[in-house]
């Protein structure tokens, strides 16, 4: 099973940048992320001043406190933020149980979903193609909305039907397409290419 820890040595900065890639407008203090990451305060200071180092985050004194926030001009965070959207959550989860689920051709996370942000009006969190074991993805999508707090908006085509769509220019799949997302499971490319009818 792929994970952060593959990339990194230390659990404690694969904790910590879980933490803040989970939850992308975020400001946190020390005592606070050592809460969430169960992880002793030297360690975790440790790990945050390397990742001020090198740029992966920022911090700003607000009263007595020193608040890090993640640094989204940083070189490398846009490949961040998709690396932990594929190991962490329901996106480890997905890809863990993938033959469990059924026939999973993509699923692909909005970019709102993966910066923790909530759907707008009519979008999707999460497109799942293929041939799926509904109870089973219904019961992953549960246990994860209970850790979030909030509703997951999802969205289960079989592969036909989203061809289908995509050769038809149905604005639901352009505005999946056209959006910013991340595919945890599946080829960018051929998600998004569309065959022309008739060539």
């Amino acid at each position: 099973m792929h994970s952060l820890q593959d990339f990194m040595i230390s659990r404690v900065r694969v904790k910590v940048m879980q933490l803040f890639f989970s939850h992308t407008d975020e400001m946190y203090y020390v005592r606070e992320i050592t809460r969430a990451t169960k992880e002793e305060i030297n360690a975790v200071r440790r790990e945050l001043s390397r990742m001020m180092e090198a740029g992966v985050l920022k911090n700003e004194e607000r009263g007595n406190r020193v608040y890090y926030y993640l640094n989204k001009k940083y070189t490398f965070y846009p490949e961040l933020v998709r690396m932990v959207a594929k190991s962490t959550g329901i996106g480890q989860k997905l890809r863990k149980l993938k033959k469990k689920l059924g026939e999973l051709n993509y699923v692909m996370f909005s970019g709102e979903f993966v910066n923790g942000k909530a759907a707008r009006h009519g979008q999707v969190d999460v497109l799942v193609i293929g041939e799926v074991v509904l109870a089973e993805l219904a019961q992953l999508v549960k246990e994860q909305q209970e850790k979030l707090g909030r509703e997951i908006n999802y969205t289960v085509l079989p592969l036909a039907e989203f061809e289908f769509r995509k050769t038809r220019r149905d604005p639901f799949i352009m505005d999946v397409l056209y959006g910013t997302h991340v595919m945890v499971i599946g080829s960018e490319e051929e998600f998004c290419k569309r065959e022309i009818p008739g060539l």
